[in-house]
């Protein structure tokens, strides 16, 4: 069974328009050629989860996290990340099937988190989460010029 089903970006870097990606099987890698996004989705990631350092996520502030805009695309006013986890096994410590975890921040700052719809402080986010061992360093995420450290 899969635990991560879904994931849900909009407005977060180069991501302007929504963007869904559905994990119908286990996934193993990210995989694409340059400049594709495969490290802004790491990067999604790692934020929803509740990174809280711009620079983790290669980038000087928050507001550097929200699509800044081209020369055809207007610069959003927000970012939203949402993971879909299944939860019929219960590996998170929640009542639900499915467990949604979205985080929000807009240009003043205002970052929010939610937990299937319901706004949650990340000190309480935290703990849920490490009970299935989610965290935002906690994943094997190899992010944008890491991957030589197994070839050495």
């Amino acid at each position: 069974m899969n635990f991560l089903k879904r994931l849900e970006i909009q407005g977060f870097k180069s991501f302007a328009a929504k963007t869904v990606l559905e994990f119908p099987a286990r996934i193993v890698a990210v995989v694409g050629p340059n400049g594709s996004g495969k490290s802004n989705i790491i990067d999604a990631m790692r934020w929803a989860l509740g990174e809280r350092e711009a620079k983790q996520l290669r980038g000087e502030t928050i507001e550097n996290l929200i699509f800044a805009g081209t020369a055809k695309k207007p610069a959003a006013g927000f970012a939203r990340v949402a993971l879909y986890f299944d939860n019929k096994e219960k590996n998170l410590p929640v009542d639900f099937e499915e467990m949604v975890v979205e985080r929000k921040v807009d240009r003043s700052a205002v970052s929010q988190f939610f937990c299937n719809d319901s706004e949650i402080r990340l000190r309480d986010l935290v703990p849920l989460l490490a009970r299935a061992r989610l965290s935002s360093r906690g994943l094997n995420m190899i992010g944008q010029g890491d991957s030589d450290v197994f070839v050495r």
